[in-house]
């Protein structure tokens, strides 16, 4: 089947995302000499008939009370354009979300969706700054440039290799090579953990890694999955604070008690030491334990219609700071799904969310942004949307954002999604997963 596109723009009249990228360039970048800047959704779509895709093109790719719709690129003269999508295998809500209404819609098997977004300045702006936007406005974590051109085809091709690649001469590299293969692979980890499995793989392995291995360990070895702040030896502690001092002081009376006097000291181990002390005492009966759950499940009473009923309350945060702060969207909007999987997964229904961030300024020019990181701007804005996107997703509300913003968060992103649920106890049973159990994802694609 052909390659269909349509082009969808917004009236002027409603055009404020457009007038928002453009304040947002005027303030950030500091470049005051872009006159007018007009944004398009593009989509491409394959698998589908002619007719079907023509009812597609007002009813689903735009809306025709507020929106312009082109069967062609728009005739930019006078501008400079160019075009942004996701990577292949990221997630694309907007092309997911117009393939399902297709496929119901139509009664039709769902065709493939591709979206970019277009981006059309006019003013003068020199080639310097037109990169400079293009670099702003696209984050290589989750997106590239995309090509003007309509494919022949969206089936993506790709050889298969036969071999897993090397990374020849890893062992022998010196500083300046590791910092070098870390900014080509655009790895999670520092010079020093670089430096650490170089010298695993020449003095126990004896032989250069993978590529396979060296992205594995850059994965597990992140702070998103190890969480290294938090599991970081603190060797070295010093108080000055006499109050502080004294809780110091029960901390370590608590790991003698619980036999964890030669465990490493850490922020994990700080922010767990009273609950499993706690329970060691015998003074959390009301927890409710299971294999099956990763939130706080706690037992409590409710009076409903004046008779008591026993239920389960249910609470879980996420952290997604590395996480956020690569890749601000999808970062923010799996903070808040890591929160709301934990209660599911106890059987209760999630109905209250929190969130709390950690930024430095976001009003800052994107010229004093640290090297190797977004903006402070691009990432609050757009983690922002990215945690609306999942919470609107699942129907849940967001009663408290508290923003915090220091210096020291240009350095740390921090974003903590948090959330409450619950469920009658008599509505959950607990079993153990045994093998052979058929398990079941039930959903929509996030």
């Amino acid at each position: 089947m052909p390659v269909y596109s349509v082009y969808v723009e917004k009236r002027p009249a409603f055009a404020d995302d457009a007038a928002s990228v453009l304040a947002d360039l005027s303030s950030a970048l500091q470049i005051q000499t872009i006159t007018e800047l007009r944004l398009c959704n593009r989509y491409f779509a394959e698998g589908l008939g002619a007719a079907d895709f023509e009812k597609a093109k007002n009813g689903i790719f735009s809306e025709l009370p507020v929106d312009l719709i082109y069967n062609e690129l728009p005739d930019f003269t006078g501008y400079r354009v160019f075009a942004a999508e996701y990577l292949p295998g990221q997630f694309d809500q907007r092309a997911d979300s117009c393939a399902q209404c297709i496929s119901l819609a139509y009664g039709i098997d769902r065709p493939d969706i591709h979206t970019a977004r277009i981006y059309a300045l006019k003013g003068a702006i020199t080639d310097a700054q037109f990169e400079q936007i293009k670099a702003y406005l696209i984050n290589p974590v989750e997106s590239r440039e995309a090509s003007l051109e309509v494919p022949d085809t969206l089936a993506m091709r790709y050889d298969i290799p036969t071999e897993v690649e090397t990374c020849a001469g890893f062992t022998a590299l010196d500083r300046d090579g590791l910092t070098a293969m870390l900014e080509d692979l655009s790895l999670a980890m520092d010079s020093e953990d670089l430096l650490f499995c170089q010298r695993y793989f020449r003095d126990e392995e004896k032989r250069d890694p993978t590529i396979t291995e060296i992205r594995m360990i850059d994965t597990y070895w992140s702070d998103h999955c190890r969480h290294t702040t938090f599991l970081t030896g603190l060797d070295n502690v010093v108080i000055e604070d006499p109050d502080i001092a004294a809780s110091w002081e029960k901390y370590k009376a608590l790991r003698a008690e619980l036999g964890r006097a030669d465990k490493p000291v850490t922020l994990m181990d700080l922010g767990t030491i009273a609950a499993r002390a706690l329970k060691k005492r015998g003074l959390l009966p009301d927890l409710d334990e299971s294999e099956e759950i990763n939130a706080c499940s706690v037992k409590i009473k409710i009076d409903v219609d004046g008779s008591a009923q026993d239920w389960l309350l249910m609470f879980k945060n996420e952290t997604h700071n590395h996480p956020t702060e690569i890749e601000p969207f999808g970062g923010a909007a799996t903070c808040l799904g890591g929160a709301i999987r934990d209660p599911l997964s106890g059987r209760s229904y999630v109905y209250q969310a929190m969130r709390v961030t950690g930024a430095g300024n976001p009003l800052e020019p994107a010229a004093l942004t640290r090297p190797g990181k977004l903006p402070q701007r691009k990432i609050c804005q757009t983690a922002a949307a990215g945690y609306a996107s999942y919470g609107n997703q699942i129907g849940l509300a967001t009663g408290l954002v508290h923003e915090i913003y220091h210096p020291g968060y240009a350095a740390k992103r921090m974003e903590i999604g948090a959330v409450i649920g619950a469920a009658p106890a008599e509505n959950v049973v607990r079993e153990t997963p045994m093998p052979g159990d058929a398990g079941i994802l039930l959903g929509g694609k996030t």
